[in-house]
């Protein structure tokens, strides 16, 4: 069969990566893709309009698209492709909204009791600015769209909740992703992600892991889309685990239902682990970005028939997937500056070097060709991902390998697993 993945970054990369592994695929084509994902696919560019890119699958005979990044999905290009008769693999435009918009998720929690920060939404900066007042503790103001990830800041004091308010609502720094913003209090704990994959009805986890998200050690720094993953996440215990899936997972699928807008593809659970139990921080409706560079590599079975079977609604027949014992993390190697502004252009050396390391594998992001040279070409460059007995040895490979890498201006976190390695 013959495949398309759409989308750009390292999670689709890994997706390439995984999809390439299995008996039932003849050959893969990724639009637009980068110069890792056109070592092992067949890259083409990203048409204007969905409509396009459906007229070339059906001309192509593609059995499966599988959409990466969650632009497209809230966009509806689902929806264009089950149109036509094509297999896609994603939410649809209606339940994408669990992503593309914060007040719509925290509206379906309250009304399907699942744990979240207490909160309100704004469109007006006055009104939001005597909230925050009234509230007199830490909060976290949120663009209520859409923000490939950095759409969340930290208001502290009261002068940074103001400035986040302006920064979103007045400066447009997300754009219409700002047009309203989510003010919720501040959940103290510790993050972790929880992955399934849903056909509407039925779930199947994936094993569990845990993002970095803020720019430098220690969790210092700006919020970015992710600097880092590993897996497994200690802080998700097997009771935990459980708890999640009764009170979380199954509620958030059963209320999407419930309101006509069933949810098939996969379900990310941002989670805080407070001293009151789960809460949930956010939805997303596509794989995480790292997280799906430590949980694909961890996969043993075949991924296509699952992706499928998410489509068919017949996910209830895949019990039996089986996963490889070892540890996964992945270090991202990002240009200067991000998530603030930075060059692009810097090439880089040593992929080959890292590859062949053992248990690593190099997960391209924002690279493309400038002639014989693979240069970055994106915030978020690389991601450094090694497989091993052990979460100890897999982050020593994944630094082993970043060591072997350079471009100008490099940098990433040097303690991913910081937390993990703590509680061993």
């Amino acid at each position: 069969m013959k495949i398309l993945v759409v989308g750009q970054g390292g999670r689709e990369h890994t997706l390439v990566w995984k999809l390439a592994q299995s008996r039932r695929v003849e050959k893969i084509y990724c639009a637009p893709g980068n110069a890792g994902i056109a070592q092992i696919a067949e890259t083409l560019p990203m048409p204007d309009r969905f409509t396009d890119l459906a007229d070339w699958a059906e001309s192509e005979n593609i059995a499966l698209t599988v959409v990466g990044p969650e632009a497209p999905l809230a966009e509806g290009i689902v929806d264009v492709f089950s149109e036509r008769g094509l297999k896609a693999f994603g939410p649809d435009k209606r339940a994408a909204r669990l992503e593309a918009s914060k007040d719509f998720a925290k509206q379906l929690m309250l009304e399907n009791g699942i744990s979240t920060a207490e909160h309100q939404t704004f469109t007006d900066v006055e009104a939001a600015m005597a909230y925050i007042e009234d509230q007199n503790r830490p909060v976290f103001v949120k663009a209520n769209g859409l923000a490939a990830g950095k759409g969340v800041i930290p208001g502290r004091t009261f002068k940074e909740a103001l400035q986040a308010v302006k920064t979103i609502l007045v400066d447009k720094a997300f754009g219409d992703a700002g047009d309203s913003v989510v003010i919720e209090e501040e959940l103290i704990g510790e993050e972790a992600s929880f992955t399934v994959l849903t056909d509407g009805s039925h779930c199947l986890p994936f094993v569990s892991s845990q993002d970095h998200k803020m720019s430098h050690d220690g969790d210092t720094g700006k919020n970015t889309g992710g600097m880092g993953a590993y897996s497994p996440a200690p802080v998700i215990t097997p009771e935990l685990h459980d708890y999640v899936m009764q009170h979380v997972v199954y509620p958030t699928i059963n209320g999407m239902a419930d309101i006509g807008s069933p949810f098939k593809g996969v379900l990310y659970v941002g989670l805080m682990i407070t001293d009151t139990g789960p809460k949930v921080l956010e939805f997303n409706c596509r794989f995480g970005d790292p997280e799906a560079q430590v949980l694909l590599p961890r996969l043993k079975s075949d991924l296509v028939p699952l992706l499928i079977a998410c489509i068919d609604g017949t996910l209830a027949d895949h019990a039996d997937v089986q996963w490889h014992d070892e540890a996964a993390a992945c270090v991202v190697m990002a240009s200067g500056g991000y998530p603030d502004p930075y060059q692009t252009g810097e090439i880089i050396t040593g992929l080959e070097d890292a590859d062949a390391i053992e248990g690593v594998s190099v997960f391209h992001a924002g690279t493309t060709h400038d002639g014989e040279n693979i240069v970055t070409a994106g915030g978020r460059v690389l991601g450094v991902t090694a497989i091993a007995d052990g979460l100890h040895n897999a982050i020593q490979q994944a630094y082993k390998g970043v060591s072997a890498i350079h471009f100008n201006k490099t940098h990433f976190r040097n303690d991913i697993g910081h937390r993990a390695l703590k509680k061993s």
